[in-house]
């Protein structure tokens, strides 16, 4: 399994769809920094970001949310997760792929 990091806005950046291109079943997607914007429904990337939560576990880092002004208003289905679960990703997975 390998843990996909993702800090760049899917509305704006090709990133994540290079992401999605090299990801596999079971893989974990973890949207930070100004990733975070892939997580906000309402965006043009929640639909892509949708379909890929049929296949991948999306998760998004609370505290870049936060300093965005978003608590609220995720596409169901991200995880919301903080800096000490990040760290159980990165240990529980068995490669880190960052994706800048």
């Amino acid at each position: 399994m390998i843990l996909h990091t993702i800090n760049k806005s899917p509305t704006s950046d090709s990133t994540f769809n290079s992401c999605l291109r090299c990801a596999a079943e079971h893989d974990t997607i973890l949207l930070f920094e100004d990733g975070i914007y892939g997580a906000i429904v309402g965006t043009q990337a929640e639909p892509m970001i949708k379909q890929a939560l049929q296949h991948y576990r999306i998760c998004a880092l609370k505290e870049d949310l936060v300093a965005r002004g978003f608590s609220r208003g995720l596409i169901d289905g991200i995880d919301v997760i903080d800096y000490q679960d990040f760290v159980d990703l990165t240990v529980t997975h068995d490669k880190v792929h960052s994706w800048y």
